[in-house]
């Protein structure tokens, strides 16, 4: 499914700001242009630096006539590619897709495979059941837990997948691709490539709090603060190295509440039932498609598995909070983060990743 931002006032995510440090005086300022576009229902706001505003129109004219192909032809519910290709497999067929789908299907496959099976885009079906195949927040009462459960037991999987040239089947007619849990960071990857083509080599791309960055940032570089779970304030404080991404996978983000109970749009794929143990999951990568589908897995993962689950997918700098604000974090990642010492958060350090 492809959702609306992440950034929410109850939870852990990413904002985009520059270091505090000023140029000196002396040296000229390097030119900064700013744009705002929509990728999948999120506002994405684009930073450029040393680039003149003509290119910085070229590319974000680019970009809008990709994002808005991306919005239509991945999109899980809303009539596209993607939806005729669930169409198909529900009745036990098989179809051509185009050069433009097919590699998300692949790189779908390998996250599958590296989370073990935690990352599970073949889940469309269940997300659905819950009904959070819908613009809105769903409403009303609980689905059916019977249904969901028997789907769940049908096991809907990548690997039940098959791409024989640009043919593509499945093997199991449960599966329902949805691409929400990566598609934002494939978006965010192909705008890189469309800057390094235009020489751009200092970028910031931030959609709802999920980041991805060209080059240093030139005279300012990149910062990012950790947001306190329960405010606007922040709990911690992160620079960013060259060419690094930063994303946010969080139970926050959509949910459906009834009788007082928060019922999360990330599933378990292996039980069908919504995650309630993991607040978020944040997850530095030198990939925007690998650090959106590890931040899922890792939320999955939860507080005792989220260790060997990034190690398989070979995470260098993890951190997640859970529901009593206990932080987890590896100590690479806790080796460059600043934490706010009045905030005595508690902080479980693992086994190096």
């Amino acid at each position: 499914m492809l959702r609306p931002t992440r950034l929410s006032v109850q939870t852990l995510a990413f904002i985009a700001a520059t270091a505090l440090t000023l140029a000196a005086c002396d040296q000229k300022p390097m030119a900064e242009h700013t744009a705002n576009l929509f990728v999948f229902g999120t506002k994405v706001e684009i930073t450029v630096r040393g680039k003149d505003a003509a290119t910085m129109e070229i590319a974000t004219a680019q970009l809008s006539e990709e994002f808005a192909r991306m919005h239509k032809d991945w999109h899980a519910w809303k009539p596209g590619e993607l939806t005729d290709l669930n169409a198909a497999f529900a009745a036990g067929k098989s179809k051509s897709v185009t050069p433009f789908l097919k590699p998300l299907i692949i790189q779908a496959q390998t996250l599958y495979a590296l989370s073990d099976g935690l990352f599970n885009p073949a889940i469309g079906g269940l997300i659905g059941a819950w009904g959070f195949h819908a613009d809105e927040k769903p409403k009303g009462g609980l689905p059916d837990l019977a249904a969901i459960r028997a789907l769940a037991a049908r096991k809907p999987a990548m690997t039940d997948v098959t791409i024989d040239g640009d043919t593509v089947s499945s093997t199991n007619a449960s599966v329902q691709l949805d691409f929400g849990g990566f598609a934002k960071g494939v978006a965010l990857d192909r705008a890189e490539q469309v800057f390094k083509a235009l020489k751009i080599e200092n970028a910031l791309i931030n959609a709802g709090g999920d980041i991805n960055t060209l080059g240093d940032g030139g005279d300012h570089p990149w910062t990012v603060g950790i947001r306190h779970p329960k405010s606007w304030g922040l709990i911690a404080t992160l620079g960013l190295k060259p060419d690094e991404d930063v994303y946010t996978s969080g139970n926050y983000e959509r949910f459906r509440e009834i009788d007082g109970v928060r019922y999360a749009h990330i599933l378990n794929p292996r039980t069908g039932m919504p995650v309630d143990h993991i607040v978020s999951a944040t997850v530095i990568a030198d990939s925007g498609a690998l650090a959106d589908g590890a931040a899922t897995a890792l939320t999955v993962a939860g507080p005792q598995d989220w260790h060997r689950i990034a190690l398989k997918m070979g995470i260098k700098y993890a951190v997640l909070v859970d529901d009593a604000g206990t932080v987890y974090l590896n100590p690479a990642m806790k080796a460059r983060i600043t934490f706010d010492p009045d905030l005595h958060l508690k902080i479980v350090e693992s086994p190096p990743l």
